[in-house]
């Protein structure tokens, strides 16, 4: 008899797992996802041309609050955790609930990971919003100034048609179009286009991993959320936040992140708590010994500064760092506080739909707009959202060109940009240099 198993997911660790270890085995039936985290991912099939020919109907995807009743209506023998940023606390709960329903509970790790034919630098960090993107990036062009073929394989982001998006290629500004992304995969892949670099990303990462390997020299893992990369790294770089001093050991998976470091880049040092950055500096000489420690700031300039001074200012923020990220605010707030913004509008009373809804599971947010928009529907409501709340200029502080996706009407706006800079030595050119030989 097969084994039947449940995987808990969030539209991405939970697609990969399944690929790499189910999708062919004959012994095991996968019976379901569950869905977290994102919107409107419940509901929605696995399709059969992803799944394969174990699973010719495909695979439903269900809410994973009905944790209890899925165990006991689909006869499930294992339930697998595959996704990320979570408190060890809650997988410990989640894992009481599988136990307690009659069922096992499993975590994969490098029994799931994809082996390249090309030198592999991952860049991965212990929460989302710590600067990994930006780090990332960094790298990238550090490789392209050495002279070499970089592309970069992004963790997946498939909140579309997961038929369409099994293996993506983005070049260009109309390859974003082309592909009706999401704001947080624009979010992703815009800042690379506009440095001239190909990012690489989908759900099938085995066949996202071969066309990286056809165009490349080197290979960059550029990780969501703290999940663990996909592909086996020959250099493991990872991001910690002294905003979040402590988080680096007590969330899933960025602890394992952080053990396994090569690099730890301790970020944000400029605007870090004393205490938070005193705490972090202990946690990494503590589990990661053998790391290099690279100490960075993540300075944050505004293109047009002027239009926010004594203004009452909306700060659009980026989405996820706000949400399951658990920050208060980000950049658009640093950057408004440093240019005399007059006040932050808090849009809370002022917000609509799903917007609304965000803020009622995110009470930590603070009085910024987190730039939901994962489909058309969510778009029109954070435009709703804005035209309430009336303010006489914007803050973009999410890293794209939000004009492309949504209306701002009228409202001058200002877009904040923020990168990685280095204190002292070693550096990441030092790194990237010692890598290459």
């Amino acid at each position: 008899m097969r084994k039947r198993v449940l995987i808990l997911g969030a539209a991405g660790r939970d697609f990969h797992n399944f690929n790499v270890r189910y999708r062919r085995d004959d012994e095991v039936k996968v019976v379901g996802f569950t869905a977290t985290q994102i919107p409107d991912i419940a509901g929605r099939m696995y399709p059969s041309e992803l799944a394969g020919a174990l699973y010719p109907n495909g695979i439903p995807v269900f809410e994973e609050d009905k944790l209890e009743k899925l165990i006991a209506r689909l006869a499930v023998d294992e339930v697998v955790f595959a996704y990320s940023d979570i408190t060890h606390e809650h997988v410990m709960h989640l894992a009481a609930r599988a136990v307690a329903a009659g069922a096992s509970f499993h975590l994969h790790g490098s029994d799931v990971l994809l082996e390249s034919s090309k030198p592999v630098i991952s860049i991965t960090a212990v929460r989302t919003g710590t600067g990994k993107s930006q780090t990332s990036r960094k790298v990238q062009r550090l490789l392209m100034e050495s002279g070499r073929r970089v592309a970069a394989i992004r963790h997946p982001m498939p909140y579309g048609d997961p038929a369409r998006q099994r293996q993506q290629r983005f070049a260009t500004s109309q390859d974003l179009l082309d592909a009706d992304v999401t704001i947080e995969e624009r979010e992703e892949y815009e800042p690379y286009i506009e440095q001239g670099a190909v990012i690489h990303a989908g759900i099938d990462y085995a066949d996202i991993l071969a066309a990286a390997e056809s165009e490349a020299d080197v290979i960059v893992w550029d990780g969501g959320n703290n999940d663990l990369s996909f592909i086996a790294a020959d250099l493991a770089i990872c991001v910690v936040d002294p905003h979040r001093a402590g988080h680096e050991l007590r969330y899933w998976p960025g602890e394992v992140n952080l053990r396994q470091a090569d690099v730890v880049i301790i970020n944000k040092v400029d605007t870090g708590p004393p205490d938070g950055l005193d705490l972090v500096r202990r946690n990494v000489a503590a589990v990661a010994p053998n790391a290099t420690v690279i100490e960075a700031a993540s300075p944050v300039t505004l293109d047009r500064p002027e239009l926010i001074a004594g203004k009452r200012v909306l700060v659009i923020e980026d989405g996820p760092t706000m949400t399951h990220g658990e920050m208060a605010y980000g950049a658009g707030v640093v950057a408004a506080r440093a240019h005399g913004a007059a006040e932050l509008i808090d849009p809370r009373s002022a917000a609509v739909g799903s917007i609304a809804a965000t803020f009622e599971r995110y009470p930590h947010i603070g009085p910024v707009l987190p730039a939901m928009g994962y489909s058309d529907k969510q778009r029109r409501e954070l435009e709703a959202t804005i035209e309430a709340v009336a303010p006489e200029a914007v803050i973009i502080g999410t890293p794209i060109d939000l004009e492309q996706v949504i209306d701002l009407g009228d409202i001058p706006r200002t877009r904040a940009r923020y990168s990685l800079e280095e204190i002292g030595s070693p550096t990441l050119a030092d790194v990237v240099a010692s890598f290459l030989g």
